[in-house]
């Protein structure tokens, strides 16, 4: 059994390789090898690699310099290799140190061998730049780790782990930004082009991180995209992080509003001017912008194809102004991280050095090279050239006037406009210093660029990043042209050679756009108003993107009302909850003191309703306070999530309380578990696993006798099983194990997701019983009990 094993065993590692070397190949439509009768019946699939070659590409690239000469050929060997897979764990994950130590202890050891059959040293190793070994390298692509047998344990693992929150599946540069930005747990923080949600996962990471359990942080995130189908997939991401402190919009970052509250307006009104906050503005902001994308093109090798240097010509200009928009919003001493994942100076170096130029002494490069000294990066660049249509250009003074609608001048290392005329080359530029020609011969930047940050993909053995930290000193200059809404709304790649604007658009910045939407100031009664209503939340897969769409489906042949928010059509328009029979119902029924852990003002629903209102939303203060300022300023926030999951009608007739309908949810409970004082069921650890395991138990089957008795003494409907060994509740802290529940009429059914007690069954395996002789084995999560009730 034993050299049967080792046999199967040299097998699957033969067969690794060997599929390790055709991760980034594709089959072939046409497979017939031999069209004659004598073929054999089946043909084996013929392969073709992707092609991973473009001169235009390497010549590009050498011209500018992006790496010695010496490196060139590892730099492009490295290119050509599929992507390691990387993976980082959630800070606030209760089982956090649980699941550093499994790949500490368990899966360095036991992938090794498959780590040295594809020639590598190490199988998976912790990132030595991110802190507390929460970050994860591996040496597999995530190809690999989908398609190898050997390797199976592990992408279940990954997969669980990512699915209930625990861990993020994220490209090991992607979770840069992030820690430059210096982000607290009380700042307001933007993130501008926030799909697919990674970034903005990890920023409420951080906000998170000092919190105690049941207690929110004073700061929020904003996190935007401009794309509708990419917002709800930022939803999605995000939905695992179980926040109240969260609010998905949907606008082009260019045109983000500013919601700035005009006093005179407000006051005729009725409004307060005393409210919390007046104006939208953040801490701190990450212009993560639209690029070429030629960073991941170890992760996408079609962009081989595809590439040319047009791409990044075409996105200048938006990231110009996006980054200035993201300026604007800035408190004066906030920072600002703009990145790509491109390498192109073009959508680089020239950005920013053009962000300095129009914002002069107003904001500074920060050099922050003494942080994460474990990241190889490289200094910016402070010289470069421009190509168009194969040309080459070194300075705007060698660009004919029928490329200059393409080729920017804010493209060139110098940022300078000289007219190309016979009248001593006069300087047209906000610089005002006199130049020669001789002296723009080969451009070099005056600007500190060398503070920005370039990680190229064989220091490391990861994609290509740019970085740059921007801190705003003061407030920004005027402009004398404000933005064209029209204009630059693309987020797609536009060659150069199709996009030939006449003028360069520039951002008036500390003003808001469409600033006739905010003097149109409306009451912020929801009750009162029709139109002054919130946003739907918490879209999922699964979940329409209305409400409405369902309470109107009945109507057959009839045409659905297409739902508004405010003045922004096809977003369902959601409410303070203000119903008191809703919220003394809630509070009596799980024995919640408001002064501990406030419902007025919290709660927000789809609708003033409340006898169709199915989900309840619980939001922070900080997120509340901006929800008010949006209604007071008109609606100008276009929000497609905001707030916690935190109460959902229970549709199933038994047990339905007429105290109390809604039960908690598994993603709210977390936040409520500290103030629940009634309909709370103390469990030993048996009869926790044998719950999990048979997603509903009949009270005469616990283990433990007395538990029948106190879980009779319970309210029928929702309520909360908590995992405790001891005589006495103990008091909830961070290590609390706890699921939502269902009390029948002679049963406790879990109301969670499979995937969620699959991985508390797994956790649970991993600790020493007090109570117990033997533990329960965990269950496969196939189960098709009452867990199926609750909303995914």
């Amino acid at each position: 059994m034993g050299r049967g094993g080792r046999h199967r065993g040299r097998s699957q590692r033969k067969d690794f390789k060997e599929n390790r070397e055709n991760v980034w190949k594709r089959s072939k439509s046409d497979a017939t090898v031999d069209g004659s009768d004598n073929a054999a019946p089946e043909q084996k699939p013929t392969w073709e690699p992707i092609v991973t070659v473009n001169p235009n590409f390497e010549e590009y690239y050498k011209e500018q310099g992006i790496v010695k000469e010496e490196e060139w050929d590892l730099f492009m060997e490295i290119l050509r290799k599929p992507l390691p897979a990387a993976f980082r764990v959630n800070s606030n994950s209760q089982f956090r140190d649980e699941i550093i130590s499994i790949l500490e202890n368990d899966f360095m050891k036991s992938l090794q061998a498959e780590a040295i059959e594809g020639g590598e040293l190490e199988a998976i190793k912790p990132l030595p730049w991110y802190p507390k070994n929460l970050a994860w390298h591996s040496n597999f692509s995530r190809k690999e780790i989908r398609k190898n047998q050997t390797l199976e344990r592990f992408h279940e693992f990954l997969k669980l782990e990512n699915e209930v929150g625990n861990m993020t599946r994220q490209e090991a540069v992607s979770m840069v930004p992030p820690l430059f930005l210096d982000v607290h747990p009380d700042h307001f923080v933007l993130d501008m082009c926030a799909a697919p949600g990674s970034k903005t996962f990890q920023l409420l990471e951080i906000i998170h991180e000092a919190s105690e359990p049941g207690s929110l942080p004073n700061g929020l995130v904003v996190a935007n995209d401009v794309d509708f189908k990419r917002s709800n997939l930022l939803i999605h991401q995000t939905k695992r992080m179980c926040t109240a402190n969260l609010m998905v919009t949907n606008h082009e970052g260019q045109q983000f509003p500013g919601c700035r509250l005009n006093k005179s307006r407000a006051s005729e009104k009725g409004i307060s001017e005393d409210m919390p906050i007046n104006q939208l503005a953040f801490d701190r902001v990450l212009c993560d912008v639209p690029c070429s994308g030629d960073g991941t093109l170890r992760k996408a090798p079609d962009i081989w194809r595809k590439w040319n240097s047009g791409m990044g010509n075409g996105l200048h200009s938006l990231q110009i102004i996006l980054a200035m928009r993201g300026l604007s919003l800035l408190k004066v001493g906030g920072k600002m991280i703009y990145s790509t994942c491109s390498m192109n100076p073009v959508e680089d170096e020239a950005v920013v050095a053009e962000i300095l130029r129009r914002c002069g002494e107003t904001v500074e490069l920060l050099d922050v090279s003494d942080k994460l000294p474990g990241l190889i990066r490289r200094p910016g660049l402070k010289k470069w050239k421009v190509r168009d249509k194969g040309v080459w250009f070194t300075s705007y003074k060698d660009v004919p006037q029928n490329r200059r609608g393409g080729v920017l001048v804010s493209m060139f290392p110098s940022g300078k406009n000289l007219k190309d005329s016979t009248d001593g080359c006069k300087e047209t530029d906000s610089s005002a210093v006199d130049v020669t020609p001789d002296e723009v011969a080969e451009e070099v930047s005056d600007l500190p660029l060398e503070r920005c940050m370039r990680i190229i993909p064989h220091d490391q053995n990861t994609g290509a990043f740019f970085i740059a930290v921007l801190h705003k000193v003061s407030p920004l200059p005027e402009f004398q042209e404000k933005p064209n809404p029209k204009r630059n709304s693309s987020t797609k790649p536009v060659d150069s050679t199709e996009n030939s604007p006449s003028t360069e658009a520039i951002v008036t910045v500390d003003t808001v756009p469409d600033e006739s939407a905010a003097e149109k100031v409306i009451e912020a009664d929801p009750i009162n108003e029709k139109d002054d209503l919130e946003p739907e939340m918490n879209i999922t897969e699964g979940e329409s993107i209305t409400e409405e769409k369902e309470a109107n489906s009945s109507n057959v042949g009839g045409k659905r009302k297409v739902p508004m928010q405010g003045k922004w059509k096809g977003f369902d328009p959601v409410v303070f909850v203000k119903d008191e029979t809703v919220i003394n119902g809630i509070k009596e029924f799980y024995g919640i003191k408001d002064e501990s852990f406030p419902l007025h003002g919290h709660l927000v629903a789809r609708n003033n309703d409340t006898s169709s209102v199915k989900r309840i939303y619980y939001v922070s203060k900080s997120v509340k306070e901006v929800l008010q300022l949006n209604f007071a300023v008109g609606q100008q926030l276009k929000i497609a999530s905001v707030g916690l999951k935190m109460f959902e009608r229970q549709s199933a007739k038994e047990g339905s309380s007429t105290l109390c309908p809604f039960r908690i949810s598994s993603e709210g409970l977390p936040v409520i578990l500290p103030y629940i004082t009634k309909q709370a069921l103390y469990t030993p650890m048996a009869d926790f696993k044998l719950l999990l395991q048979d997603k509903s138990i009949k009270f005469m089957d616990f283990v433990n006798p007395q538990l029948a008795q106190k879980a009779t003494d319970l309210v029928m409907g929702s309520c909360v099983v908590i995992l405790h060994d001891g005589e006495e509740p103990a008091k909830v802290n961070a290590s609390t194990i706890a699921i939502s529940c269902w009390r029948g009429k002679a049963s406790l059914a879990v109301m969670a997701t499979a995937a969620d007690c699959q991985e508390l069954l797994e956790r649970l395996a991993e600790k020493t019983p007090k109570t117990e002789g033997a533990s329960v084995n965990g269950s496969n999560g196939d189960s098709d009990g009452p867990q199926a009730m609750e909303t995914a």
